[in-house]
Formats: C-alpha cells, structure tokens, sequence
C-alpha cells in the first residue's frame, strides 16, 4: 500500500467527510456576480480567485543558470516593497534592522529610491516635451521650423531611450538591495538574541525517573527502530532508516496531526517537493550562498523544500483572491530537505537535525486585521496536540535577532528531551504579515459595495490589499521521535505509545525489545 493511501485510510473518518473538507463549498450567487465583475478570467477550479498579470509581481523568466553576472542583469521577479513607506519611516527601520542583527543596506535603499524617483521626474518631463513637440507638429508651419522640430524630438526620443534603460537598471538595482530589509517587528516582541526570548506558556513538568535513562539513539538501536549506520554508507552523514515499529509509528504521527488539524477547518494538501529558486526567495529564504540551508539542482532553476511551507505560498501565486474567500488554511505534508549547514555536535546528534525528513505544515492566508487572531490561534493548536501527547514543553516569544527575516512575530515551542538532557524546538509559529504576500504577488479584493464613477457613471470595484500570511509546524516527525521514545521509555527497555496514537497504530500500544 502507498504512503499516500495509507495515510488516508488511516485517518477515521468517511470519505465524504474527506472531500467535504478537500473542497471549499460554492459561493453564493451574488458573490458570483461580483466575480464576473472582477474578471471573466476565472481559473478552473478555483471559482474564488482570479489570476492577476501585473508587472509588479510576474516573472521574469531567466533561470538564474542563464542570467548574466552582471549586476545589472534583471531580476527574475520583483516584490511590491513600499520605498516610500520606507524612506518615510527610515528612523523605525533603521531600528528594526539594528534589533534583528540585520546586514540590510537601508541607506543603499533610502539612495536608489530617491535616485529613481528623481529619474522618473526627468524621463516624464521628456515624454511631455515630445508630446508637445508632436502637438506643435500637427499645426501649419514653415519647413525650416517643421524640421528644427522634427530633429527636437528625433533628440528627445534618443534621450528617452537611454533614460528609460537607465531606470530600468536602477530600478532592479533597488529591488535586490532592497530585498535584504526584513520584516517590521511586533511591538512585544523581546529585544535581543535567543536567550531574550520570552517564556509565553509551560505545560507540564520533567518526568522524573527511577532507572538510568537511554537517549533515542540507544533506544532506536536496541528497539531494532532506527539505523543510522546504513544510510550512512548509502547516503552520508545525517540520513537514516525507520525500522518496524518507527515507520508506524511515523505513519501514525502524521496521520493523527492531519485528522486532528482539519477539525480546525484546515484543508490537507500533500505538495512538491522540488521548487523554484524564485518561489524560495519570494518566502523569504536564501536558496544559494555559503550558509543556505536550501538544496538546489545543478544546471536548474529549482531546488528541494526546506518546509511545505514554500509550495502551499506559491499555490496562489499573482492571484487576486476574494474576501469573502479568506481565510485560506491549509495543512500540508510534505518530505522536507535541508543541508544543516554548520551545524555539528553532541546537541544536533542522532534524530534532532536531519538532512531529510517528514513533516505536517499549517498555512493560513488571511485578511491584516485578522493575522493576530489567527498566529494565537497557530500556536494554541500546536500546544493542543503536544499536551495531548502528554508532552512537557515552554512556548516562547522569540527575540527579534532569532526572527528570520519574514516573521513579524515567532512562537517556538521547546520541548523536554531527557535522553538528550535539555529542551529542544520541535515546532514554531510565525505571523509573516504581507512579507510574503508583496513578494508572491497575492491579493484580495474586499468586499466592499461597487463605487460609481462620476463621469460616465460606471462602477470601478474596491482596491485590492495584500493578504497576510502565517505558518506553524503541526508535526516534525524526527523530533517528535525523539520526545516520545525518550519520555515515554520504560525500565525493562519498552517504549509506551501515547494513547492518541494508538489506532494510527493498529492498536500498538507498547514497542518491546525484539528476541534475538
């Protein structure tokens, strides 16, 4: 049986429960009629979204193997940043940037902005210069003035040319600078590094035992669970095979995060898993570099996933979606990739940090006023699943020099390991605002009544916004590996399942040594 018809066979409930949940239910007539408002272009499928082509968002189209190294090579895509909010606001950002460890050049920014917004005042005085060298040229005149007009605006067309290229250049020159700035910051959020973070919840306490306790990597090998020593040799450091018992066990931990999430209205979508390199800069990620934590393919302009995150961002892609659509939830699985550059040592030994692994993400695009809402509700489904697997762990308000360059605001969640001796981060939850959404491309139409026009009386439909996006790990089957063999390891060398997990498990309840 598949890993897919698996998983879903698994998960109690009928198929058409399944579907109903897998598909959002039809809109109302009148929000039909709005749509056909917006555009006759809907995308089959998908009644809720219309494809939207601007310039601003679209690819560019030349895969980076192609590119010219020339800095003044275009950009494969550019995002909607607000330069004017920036420079406007230099003293907050400038903070911001300060606070978060940053590198970002905002003068570089602050410069080029205004370099071009002085370029695009010269370029619209020339045009208006041939448009009245033109109107001038529709009169009666004297061929000598006829041809001092015609060399003015054969000069003038000249001069537009090479200013038009020249804004162009300064143009993607300002976005690859510009993309290093990160997102503004939440006001509590804790100033500082990791240690600043701020404790938001605790749940439980240590288990506190009578017999000397094994790390899951003796576990794994004693329980005949996990081999390391295999994927070694066939494909290097920091790859692994589950063995009996963990592979139901994975199985099981997936299947009951995904049944337990879509009660919360989520819809399931297993995603690609080889990506290209725009879509992971457009989430925020570095895809190339000496300390990328991003696979990419040789000779190509994709790369594998570091989190199911970056397809589920890029399913509506240059979309304009409707309010009365929003919000969009998803939770996603996926195998996720990471090169784990740097990291080494006795805290990333065994299942802690992997090349590759298993993973249930939750995605949500939502309207601005609702993102808060919707990051406390993120984190409140996390704590919900780990204190149902009886799990001690601390919530943490991170401090903004841990917040990768998208997050407004991060959750992390620590959990109590006792094998490896201290907490470790088994998931997190991050309000990214419209970060994301600028660079994506991806919209939303309120709805709001039809205003009409005052000159032939038409009716022009609201502006669109930018959605804002969230993201939280619902399940990381290695860590959560690690907290369960660990905590729930007993003294004859058993390991209990938690009861949720149970009938994931065809009723395992208890992982026994094998006879030899």
């Amino acid at each position: 049986m598949g890993l897919h018809t698996l998983r879903l066979a698994a998960v109690p409930m009928t198929f058409s429960a399944f579907t109903s949940r897998l598909f959002l239910k039809p809109l109302p007539p009148k929000t039909l009629q709005t749509l056909t408002l917006v555009s006759r272009h809907v995308r089959p499928g998908k009644p809720f979204l219309v494809r939207a082509f601007s310039a601003s968002a679209a690819v560019q189209g030349i895969p980076p193997t192609q590119a010219s190294d020339s800095s003044a090579a275009r950009p494969q895509w550019k995002a909607s940043i607000d330069f004017k909010w920036i420079r406007d606001n230099k003293e907050a950002v400038e903070i911001n940037i300060k606070n978060r460890n940053s590198n970002a050049d905002l003068g570089g920014v602050i410069e080029l902005y205004e370099n071009m917004v002085n370029l695009q005042k010269e370029v619209e005085g020339i045009r208006e210069e041939r448009n009245n060298v033109a109107k001038k040229m529709k009169g009666k005149l004297e061929p000598s003035e006829r041809e001092r007009l015609v060399e003015e605006g054969k000069s003038l067309k000249e001069s537009l040319v090479t200013l038009e290229e020249d804004l162009v250049k300064l143009q993607d020159e300002l976005q690859q600078v510009a993309r290093s700035i990160p997102n503004m910051t939440h006001p509590d959020v804790p100033i500082g590094g990791e240690d600043s973070s701020a404790i938001r919840k605790e749940v439980g306490s240590p288990r506190e035992f009578t017999f000397p306790i094994k790390d899951h990597l003796q576990l794994g090998k004693d329980l005949d669970l996990i081999d390391f020593d295999s994927a070694s040799e066939v494909s290097g450091s920091k790859f692994f095979y589950l063995k009996n018992e963990a592979v139901l066990l994975e199985m099981a931990l997936l299947n009951w995060t995904l049944s337990e999430v879509m009660k919360k209205g989520f819809t399931p979508l297993t995603t690609p898993e080889i990506v290209r390199s725009s879509i992971v800069e457009k989430c925020g990620f570095q895809p190339r570099g000496d300390n990328t934590q991003v696979y990419s393919i040789d000779g190509t302009d994709q790369c594998l996933i570091g989190t199911a995150e970056i397809p589920v961002g890029g399913i509506h892609m240059d979309s304009i979606l409707l309010e009365s659509a929003l919000p969009l939830k998803y939770i996603a699985f996926s195998h996720c990739f990471r090169t784990e550059a740097g990291a080494a040592g006795a805290a990333t030994k065994g299942l802690y940090r992997v090349h590759q692994f298993s993973k249930a993400e939750m995605f949500i695009l939502c309207r601005p006023e609702d993102s808060e809402t919707f990051h406390h509700e993120l984190i409140q489904i996390e704590e919900d699943l780990f204190t149902s697997l009886g799990l001690h762990f601390k919530t943490l308000d991170m401090a903004t020099a841990d917040l990768g360059a998208p997050a407004y605001r991060k959750f992390d969640i620590e959990a109590w390991m006792p094998g490896l001796g201290r907490y470790g981060e088994i998931s997190s939850a991050s309000n990214c605002t419209d970060y994301q959404s600028r660079r994506l491309g991806i919209r939303y139409r309120p709805s709001e009544p039809l205003q009409t026009g005052s000159k032939k009386g038409k009716a022009s439909l609201p502006a669109t916004k930018f959605v804002h996006t969230l993201n939280a790990t619902a399940c990381a089957v290695p860590r959560m590996m690690v907290c369960l063999l660990e905590n729930y390891q007993q003294e004859d060398g058993s390991v209990v399942i938690p009861e949720p997990l149970r009938p994931f498990m065809g009723g395992i309840g208890l992982i026994k040594p094998k006879l030899r």
